[in-house]
């Protein structure tokens, strides 16, 4: 068994917690390690009242993401990460591999950005998600009943942009699976899997 960090990138809205769950069904022994859980859990422990303090947390939360990656690579766990990943992540995330002799494997997912749009939307409605992605002022135990009231959604401007300009969609470290997502019915999970396995 190789070393292995498997990198889930591409645009938002393109199901890559899903995949991520479909390749653990095979995959049992690799450490999840999410960027998203981080800010999460930032969120809930200090809370925010702008988007300055928001925006600290976040950076807070990716040097504990880097450290969590080389903790696990120091034991030689096989690591799985998913996030629209960009240029800003490579550099950091390829020095870790080389460091600690891990090969990484991107799969990419894209597709038809109006779809992944309303997708994007539908995401940040659901009551599930963290209120924190929605508002510029969170604390522990806020409640927002209506999410349309949210002040902080990305409209269809601002996603277009950052897909079109912060190259989601052509990230890539190490050897690649590009998956487009457009139609869920049409992905060949089994292919993905199968192709996956051989690498690893």
């Amino acid at each position: 068994m190789k070393k292995t960090l498997i990198l889930l990138a591409g645009y938002p809205g393109t199901g890559k917690t899903y995949m991520c769950s479909k390749i653990l069904e095979q995959e049992k022994d690799f450490q999840v390690i999410s960027q998203d859980d981080m800010k999460e859990q930032f969120w809930d422990e200090y809370g925010f009242d702008n988007m300055e303090e928001k925006t600290a947390l976040e950076n807070k939360s990716w040097e504990l993401y880097y450290q969590r990656i080389e903790e696990a690579m120091l034991q030689g766990n096989r690591l799985i990460s998913d996030y629209p990943f960009s240029e800003k992540q490579k550099p950091r995330l390829r020095e870790l591999c080389e460091k600690y002799g891990y090969q990484a494997v991107t799969i990419r997912l894209v597709g038809d950005l109006e779809v992944l749009f309303q997708r994007s939307k539908q995401r940040d409605l659901d009551t599930s998600r963290h209120l924190g992605h929605v508002v510029s002022r969170y604390h522990k135990g806020d409640v927002l009943s209506d999410r349309t009231k949210g002040d902080c959604f990305v409209d269809y401007d601002i996603f277009m942009e950052r897909c079109r300009t912060r190259g989601y969609g052509d990230f890539q470290l190490g050897r690649l699976i590009q998956v487009d997502v457009t139609d869920y019915s049409k992905i060949d999970y089994e292919e993905i899997l199968g192709q996956l396995k051989k690498w690893l």
